[in-house]
């Protein structure tokens, strides 16, 4: 299956966290690349050679351009 990436910004509820570039654990990160894919979120961030997963109840807001 080929991911449909996007990007944009990302918020997660209190509790849950992303990997910075700098390895440090964020709630919210902009400008990141992200694909939906079941009930998870797909996440690569610059700078990271990894794609991190979330679940889809870990999220509070993720906000992209309209394309």
């Amino acid at each position: 299956m080929t991911r449909d990436w996007r990007r944009g910004s990302i918020r997660l509820i209190p509790g849950y966290h992303l990997l910075n570039a700098a390895g440090l654990p964020v709630a919210e990160l902009a400008e990141v690349d992200f694909a939906l894919e079941g009930g998870f979120v797909n996440v690569r961030v610059p700078g990271r050679d990894d794609v991190q997963l979330v679940s889809a109840p870990a999220l509070h807001l993720i906000t992209c351009p309209t394309r």
